[in-house]
């Protein structure tokens, strides 16, 4: 069995920010949340929304930060430092250029050029060993259109497609907990949404 103790999905916080493709770790939170029949609420101590969720006899932390992306390792390492929860004992959700809309896949530690991801290692002592969950968005082509890029809405066919990604995420998700990060990846890492022509 995976020893996850805190499932971290990352986002911008306010309405205008919620339907963006920086948003999609939150989505994934979300959803993550709604599946085990609870709700994120608001908890000042840790800087975001916080969940309890129990998964094959173990408790599981859920935290939406709401600090803005690049400040995400505050909220991250207040409950972390709280719960003594080790790196490795963390799933972090976000937002994946690299990977095209319908795609997700868990990756074990590593950099990352995702701004709240690098904030959360610098919060946690350049500890990088925390398990990572790419939601893919797609890349616009070019580095100056990136901002835009990640701060936009995505399509129509594309919310679709990042839509069903993050559903079969919130289902191996709970194959990572119960069993382990290998049957996860299997898993995860042969499906792909199609984007609808």
């Amino acid at each position: 069995m995976t020893d996850i103790r805190l499932i971290v999905g990352l986002g911008n916080p306010g309405p205008e920010y919620e339907q963006t493709r920086h948003n999609a770790g939150a989505w994934f939170l979300e959803e993550l949340a709604a599946r085990y029949n609870t709700s994120l609420t608001p908890e000042s101590k840790f800087f975001g929304k916080t969940a309890r969720i129990t998964v094959a006899g173990q408790d599981v932390r859920l935290l939406y930060p709401s600090t803005f992306m690049n400040k995400s390792g505050q909220a991250v390492s207040a409950l972390a430092n709280f719960y003594r929860i080790e790196p490795e004992q963390m799933l972090v959700a976000f937002d994946e250029l690299d990977l095209p809309p319908g795609i997700a896949k868990f990756k074990q530690g590593g950099s990352s050029s995702q701004n709240g991801v690098r904030d959360i290692v610098a919060r946690m002592a350049n500890n990088k060993n925390f398990l990572r969950l790419r939601i893919g968005i797609g890349h616009p082509g070019h580095k100056s259109r990136v901002t835009g890029h990640v701060l936009g809405k995505p399509a129509a066919d594309e919310r679709t497609a990042m839509e069903s990604a993050i559903d079969e995420a919130v289902r191996c998700t709970d194959i990572l907990l119960s069993e382990d990060l290998k049957a996860a990846q299997n898993r995860l890492h042969s499906f792909k949404a199609e984007l609808s022509k």
